[in-house]
């Protein structure tokens, strides 16, 4: 599945939205892995040696907007990234971050799989 565009439709109310347009195929991204509901495409700013981006393909700001069943699919995804990474027995994070001083800069719902090296706490 990697280096594919995937393309859907989106809301036309958010066509500015980066992870939107990377949904409906309008900027390429190197993809992971994808359900019905979710898409996981690599980091364009790799912060670990697996750094993932697993996203609901229906434009969500925040986590706490999101239906418990996506969210649970979001996870789902994440799980299966990690497995896929050959991360999921040494161990991976997960990371969402929610707001500006959440650290967010993309405001559509995006879950973090990090791993391949020993992650230090607390994260910056």
């Amino acid at each position: 599945m990697n280096d594919r565009v995937h393309r859907y439709q989106y809301d036309a109310g958010v066509t500015d939205c980066l992870f939107c347009r990377i949904v409906a195929g309008e900027i390429p991204a190197t993809l992971v892995t994808e359900t019905d509901t979710t898409l996981a495409f690599r980091d364009i700013d790799p912060k670990a040696p697996t750094h993932v981006l697993v996203i609901p393909k229906e434009h969500h700001t925040a986590i706490g907007d999101v239906d418990p069943v996506l969210a649970g699919q979001i996870l789902a995804t994440a799980h299966q990234v990690a497995k896929a990474e050959g991360i999921d027995e040494s161990g991976y994070r997960l990371v969402f971050n929610t707001g500006k001083d959440g650290g967010q800069t993309v405001f559509h719902v995006h879950c973090h799989v990090l791993g391949g090296r020993g992650l230090t706490w607390p994260p910056g």
